[in-house]
C-alpha cells in the first residue's frame, strides 16, 4: 500500500466580539486561497498520494471537519491559509488542537505571517509561511512528507518576480451550497502600485503588478463555466491597471463566457471609458471602488494620493453608461475626523449615488506603515487581535468607541434609505442581461439596510449566524502550546533586500 498524506487546507474564522467563532448558514463569497492553493496541490507527491480536503470555517455549519484533526487515521498537514491578523488567533488554537491531537505537520500563513513578527511562536511545533504560496508549497508538502517542517518558510522573499498560477479546479457542487451564490474567486494579477498607510496589499503582494497568463485565466473561467459557477470575483486590487485585462476581456466575449463578474479598481478608471465599456461588454456587474474619502488633504495625509475625490461621480456616470453597479467603500474616523465630518461624508455620498457602499472603522492593521506609526506614539489601545477587523476602534480617537460604532450603522441606514432602494432597482432592472444578479443585489442593499437597524456590520461574511465553540473552549490549548492568552501585538516584519529592492524599482519607474 502506498503511503498517504492528508493535507487540510483551511481558512480560519475569527472569534467575534461574544468569543463564539463566527460562522454562516450561508456565506456571501468563498474564499478564494482555498481552491487556489488545492489546485497547486498534486495527487502524488514523490509516490506519496495526497488526499486533499477544502474547508471555509466560515460557513462550516457542524464540528464534524474538525475530526480531521482530532482524530487523523493518516498522517495530516494542516495548512492554515489567508489568516488575517484578527483571524491570527483563531488559526493558532486550530493549530494547537491539532498538536494535542498528534498531528505533527501544521503551517500557518497569510497576511499576519507575512507581515508581522512571529518570533515569539516560532519553534513550538507550528511553522509559519512567510511567503507566496508558488514559492514554498512544494517544500511544505515534501517536508510534510517527511515529518520535519521547517520553523518558517520564505524569510529570504515574499512573492515571486512572475506568476506560475495554476488553472483553477472549481469547489463541489456540495461545497458550493453554503453560499448564496455559487462563486469562484480568480486571481489575474497581484500587487498594487500605490502606498496608501492603511493597507498591506503592498507588503503582502509587492508593488510590482504581476499577472498570470491570460490562457490560465482563461482555462480556469472554462472550468467554472462547467461547473455551473454563477459568479466570478477578479479578486486582483486594481483590475486597471492589470495590463493584460483587455485581452482577457476581448477573450470572454469571443469565448461567451457570460459568468456575470465583479472587479476591484482605482478611482483613475475614471480617466478610462474605453475599458468601463468593456468590462460591461464582458458581463462585468459591479466595481468595487475604494473611495475612502471625500477630503483631498484625509487623503494625502493617508498616503492615497491617487484619489481626486472630484472624479468619484464620473465613475458613477460610467458605470451606469454601461450597465455596472458601483460598490464605494468608504472609511470613517480618520485622525481628527468628527461627528460632523463623518455627516458630511454621508450627505455628498447620498448626493453621488453609487448603487451600493460598505463602511469600515480605520483600523490600523498589524504589518502596514500606519500600524507601525500608532505603535510607535502609543495610540493603539486594543490588546485583542480579534479586534483589528476594521469594524471596531481599536486606537485612541477625538471620538469615542461608542459613537464611532453608532455612526457606523448610522451610515448604512442613512444611505440605504428606502427612496435609494427603489431608485437602484427600478434603474438597474432589465438593463442588465443578468436579471437574475440585479435581484441579488436588490436583496443584498435591503440586507445592508437591514444590518444597520441590528448594529452589525453587513459585510461580517454571511446571513444567519450560527454559535458552536468559542474562544473559550480552545484557551487552555493555546496557553498551554504557545504561551498566551491573548497574543501580544506584534511588530511588523521588514521586507527583505530582495522584497525591498522590487518595491524600490516600482517606485521609482512611476
Amino acid at each position: 500500500m502506498k503511503q498517504t498524506l492528508d493535507v487540510v487546507i483551511l481558512k480560519p474564522s475569527k472569534y467575534g466580539p461574544d468569543g463564539y467563532v463566527e460562522r454562516f448558514l450561508k456565506g456571501f463569497m468563498p474564499n478564494s486561497t482555498v481552491p487556489y492553493i488545492r489546485s497547486m496541490t498534486p495527487d502524488v507527491v514523490d509516490s506519496v498520494l495526497i488526499n486533499t480536503h477544502s474547508i471555509d470555517e466560515y460557513v462550516q455549519t457542524d464540528l464534524a471537519y474538525l475530526d480531521l484533526l482530532k482524530n487523523p487515521a493518516t498522517p495530516t498537514l494542516l495548512a492554515v491559509v489567508g489568516a488575517q491578523s484578527h483571524q491570527f488567533q483563531r488559526s493558532l488554537d486550530l493549530a494547537a488542537l491539532a498538536r494535542e491531537s498528534g498531528v505533527q505537520n501544521c503551517v500557518i500563513g497569510g497576511p499576519h505571517a507575512m507581515t508581522c513578527d512571529t518570533s515569539m511562536l516560532q519553534n513550538r511545533g507550528v511553522s509559519f509561511a512567510l511567503a507566496e504560496a508558488e514559492t514554498i508549497w512544494p517544500t511544505i508538502l515534501r517536508d510534510a512528507i517527511r515529518g520535519q517542517l521547517q520553523p518558517v518558510y520564505g524569510a529570504a522573499q515574499r512573492w515571486a518576480k512572475e506568476l506560475d498560477a495554476p488553472v483553477l479546479i472549481p469547489p463541489s457542487r456540495e461545497a458550493l451550497r453554503r453560499y448564496v451564490v455559487p462563486m469562484l474567486g480568480i486571481y489575474p494579477a497581484r500587487g498594487c502600485p500605490f502606498t496608501c498607510n492603511f493597507c498591506s496589499v503592498i507588503k503582502i503582494a509587492g508593488r510590482q503588478i504581476r499577472s498570470q497568463s491570460v490562457e490560465t485565466t482563461m482555462a480556469s473561467l472554462r472550468a467554472a463555466k462547467t461547473a455551473k459557477i454563477r459568479m466570478v470575483a477578479f479578486v486582483s486590487d486594481n483590475a486597471n491597471k492589470y495590463a493584460e485585462i483587455e485581452e482577457l476581456l476581448e477573450q470572454m466575449i469571443a469565448e461567451q463566457i457570460n459568468i456575470p463578474f465583479f472587479v476591484q479598481c482605482d478611482t483613475q478608471i475614471s480617466k478610462d471609458e474605453n475599458l468601463v465599456r468593456l468590462l460591461g461588454r464582458a458581463g462585468c456587474f459591479q466595481m468595487f471602488v475604494g473611495v475612502e474619502s471625500f477630503r483631498r488633504d484625509v487623503l494625502l495625509a493617508a498616503h492615497k494620493t491617487q484619489n481626486h475625490p472630484s472624479q468619484y461621480k464620473n465613475i458613477v456616470r460610467l458605470c451606469r453608461e454601461n450597465g455596472i453597479t458601483t460598490h464605494f467603500s468608504n472609511i470613517i474616523g480618520f485622525p481628527g475626523q468628527s461627528r460632523q465630518d463623518i455627516l458630511d461624508h454621508n450627505r455628498i455620498l447620498r448626493e453621488i449615488d453609487p448603487d451600493i457602499v460598505s463602511f469600515y472603522i480605520l483600523c490600523p492593521i498589524p504589518g502596514t506603515a500606519q500600524y507601525d506609526e500608532f505603535l510607535a506614539e502609543g495610540r493603539i489601545t486594543e490588546p485583542n487581535l480579534d479586534r483589528f477587523d476594521a469594524t471596531t476602534l481599536t486606537w485612541k480617537h477625538d471620538l469615542s468607541s461608542t459613537e464611532l460604532d453608532d455612526l457606523l450603522f448610522e451610515s448604512y441606514r442613512r444611505f440605504y434609505s428606502l427612496p435609494h432602494l427603489g431608485a437602484t432597482m427600478l434603474r438597474r432592472f432589465g438593463r442588465n442581461k443578468f436579471d437574475s444578479i440585479c435581484l441579488q443585489g436588490g436583496a443584498f442593499q435591503i440586507f445592508n439596510r437591514f444590518m444597520g437597524h441590528k448594529h452589525i456590520h453587513p459585510m461580517s461574511g454571511g446571513v444567519w449566524r450560527i454559535r458552536l465553540d468559542s474562544a473559550a473552549d480552545y484557551r487552555a490549548l493555546r496557553r498551554k502550546h504557545f504561551g498566551y492568552d491573548l497574543v501580544p501585538l506584534p511588530k511588523s516584519l521588514a521586507l527583505s533586500a530582495t522584497d525591498a529592492e522590487l518595491n524600490r524599482r516600482v517606485k521609482s519607474a512611476l
